[in-house]
């Protein structure tokens, strides 16, 4: 017996058995001639009674020793089966514990398995030990001698009671050494119980993923891309086949999971195409609409910016005078992708089209936002021209507000919070002188005083959150 896997269980089990059985039927076979020779005495002359016994010793039968030697040998013979016993024990338990390893091994590499393992090792080596001493043990000693003398089986009880207990000794570290298994063991046998669950699922998932792909098929949607996909997992799909044993049991259950995953995806995607195909002609016809829209609405900035000209000094509407030109340009881009997103459309490049529509959305936004900033400014500033008398109320209103909440609870105001409110009534102060004037600045005025009140909200959340974090 050795700590390897690859050594062929030890024939000296059945060995000892036949010997014990061999020698068990020898001494019955000597008592019996004892008894014959009894027996043969009581009927013969007494010169032929005295004549037996050397003839009986002369036959190549046993010399009898008396009841001593037979005592002694009977007791070597038990030592010798006690030690079989400790001997087939030891060996079972070793062949059960190479495969908790094994278990472990295949799923587990971190420094704990490689430790358990090299313990394991050390403990073959010491199991090996104790079975040279047992083997050396019962090959030194022939019980089934005929003239076995009582000291020699003495000593052969001895030795082979010491090699039981030797055996015995190393089967109990080697259950101590199974019992500091339990928590590897049972993470490694609940991954192995994950592993065919998981690949069932992947070849579930990509056999799922390719019927969805057929019947968008049916639908006359090609969806390459995701047959593309779907492509790339058979590679993986033939690891997942080759199994465990080849490829490691985690890296088969992190690829198992990871095949699933990907398989549902794109059973996902493939279901969801005629959806997505829909959404994408309406996207178009939509966009189309909008496009159209701007372009109306771009017509309109340029009298606009002439009445805000005409008005208003050059300071109110200078950073609107791209505006139609760039409105323009914008809706002559998005009508360019737009051609190019139904090209993709009709080829089923489904990606290509939505990005395409994005960069439509994104143009005809920024367009949107220009030309309802012109008409947005004309609109603020007939409003301050008419009355700026409310723009200045709203702002102080806000400055008041604000220096209340700073004054609550406090006898002087914080100088974190006071300086800054100090200055926003300065600034408004300024804002105010700046409408007096032949042609005053009422979009100065009015980004003035917007620039204000967020200076205002930004106190008042700094007050807020002082004092919320003070609060127990």
């Amino acid at each position: 017996m050795t700590a390897t896997p690859s050594q062929p269980y030890s024939p000296l089990v059945p060995r000892a058995e036949r010997r014990a059985r061999a020698d068990r039927k020898a001494r019955a076979a000597h008592r019996q001639a004892f008894k014959d020779t009894v027996t043969l005495l009581a009927a013969l002359p007494l010169v032929a009674a005295f004549a037996l016994p050397a003839a009986f010793a002369g036959g190549g039968t046993r010399r009898w020793f008396g009841g001593r030697a037979e005592g002694q040998r009977a007791e070597a013979q038990a030592a010798k089966d006690a030690a079989a016993a400790a001997f087939y024990e030891l060996d079972t338990a070793q062949r059960d514990l190479r495969i908790s390893i094994e278990t472990i091994t295949a799923v587990d590499d971190s420094p704990a398995a490689r430790r358990a393992v090299s313990d394991f090792e050390a403990l073959g080596r010491r199991i090996d030990e104790a079975s040279g001493h047992y083997i050396e043990a019962v090959d030194s000693h022939d019980l089934d001698r005929d003239d076995l003398e009582a000291s020699v089986a003495a000593r052969a009880r001895t030795e082979l009671t010491r090699a039981k207990d030797e055996l015995t000794n190393v089967k109990r570290e080697l259950d101590r050494f199974g019992d500091s298994l339990g928590p590897l063991l049972g993470k490694a046998e609940t991954q192995l119980a994950r592993l065919a669950p998981a690949v069932e699922r992947a070849r579930q998932g990509l056999l799922a993923a390719s019927n969805a792909l057929d019947a968008v098929r049916e639908t006359k949607l090609r969806a390459d891309d995701l047959a593309a996909r779907l492509a790339a997992l058979g590679p993986e799909l033939t690891k997942l086949n080759q199994g465990a044993g080849k490829h490691g049991v985690p890296q088969t259950l992190e690829r198992a999971e990871r095949v699933a995953r990907e398989a549902e995806a794109i059973r996902v995607e493939a279901g969801r195409l005629p959806e997505r195909a829909a959404e994408i002609d309406h996207r178009l016809v939509s966009l189309r609409t909008r496009a159209e829209a701007l372009t109306t609405r771009a017509g309109q900035v340029e009298p606009i910016l002439s009445e805000l000209r005409r008005r208003f000094s050059a300071a109110c509407w200078q950073d609107l005078q791209h505006v139609p030109d760039q409105a323009v340009e914008n809706v002559r881009q998005a009508e360019l992708k737009l051609k190019e997103a139904q090209s993709a459309r009709d080829a089923q490049r489904w990606p290509d089209a939505t990005s395409l529509l994005s960069t439509v959305r994104a143009l005809l936004n920024t367009t949107d936002e220009s030309v309802s900033a012109a008409r947005d400014r004309l609109q603020r500033l007939n409003a301050v021209q008419k009355d700026p008398q409310q723009e200045i109320d709203r702002t102080r209103f806000a400055i008041r507000d604000a220096q209340r909440l700073a004054m609550t609870g406090r006898s002087t105001p914080d100088p974190r919070h006071a300086r800054p409110l100090d200055d926003s009534v300065a600034r408004l102060d300024r804002a105010i002188a700046s409408l007096e004037g032949r042609h005053p600045d009422y979009w100065h005025f009015l980004t003035e005083t917007e620039a204000v009140r967020q200076t205002v909200a930004g106190v008042v959340a700094q007050i807020r959150e002082s004092r919320g974090s003070a609060t127990p």
